[in-house]
């Protein structure tokens, strides 16, 4: 039984490796909650086992709790191709934003599959909620654009 959680534990920790690109490659629940924010492989493999040992990411996808959707797709590559997006250009897509016009949001607009005047409507809009202060990350704004888009 012991070797069983030790090639368990190795298999979480070889997983979450190489897909430590990922802006959320743990999904939802108790442990995503917890280890929110920390980035790194020791950090997703606590999250997904919490998850794992709780059941709460099944019960937060059933439910709608724990940061879970009970409506949401599995759309993995769209935020990771947004995410990239951003890292690349959050000071244009921060000035377009701004603005309300320009070729970051024709280009988001583009990868989400939504309007593009009504993306950058809602940019313009939720400005200082996608952008509180001059810290914020790329993850950060990715989730922001995220949450905006399905609102």
């Amino acid at each position: 039984m012991k070797k069983f959680y030790l090639l368990s534990a190795a298999a979480a920790l070889v997983l979450a490796a190489s897909s430590a690109q990922a802006v959320d490659s743990t999904g939802c629940g108790l442990g995503s909650m917890a280890w929110r924010g920390q980035s790194g492989p020791v950090p997703q493999v606590l999250a997904v086992t919490t998850n794992g040992m709780t059941g709460s990411q099944t019960f937060g996808i059933t439910f709608g709790t724990s940061g879970c959707d009970p409506n949401g797709r599995v759309t993995g590559g769209t935020q990771r191709m947004v995410f990239h997006f951003i890292e690349n250009n959050m000071e244009q897509y921060a000035l377009d934003a701004a603005r309300g016009e320009g070729e970051t949001l024709d280009t988001l607009a583009g990868m989400l599959n939504v309007d593009k005047a009504d993306f950058a409507a809602k940019s313009q809009e939720n400005f200082a909620s996608i952008f509180p202060d001059g810290n914020v990350d790329a993850i950060y704004v990715t989730q922001q654009i995220f949450a905006m888009v399905k609102a």
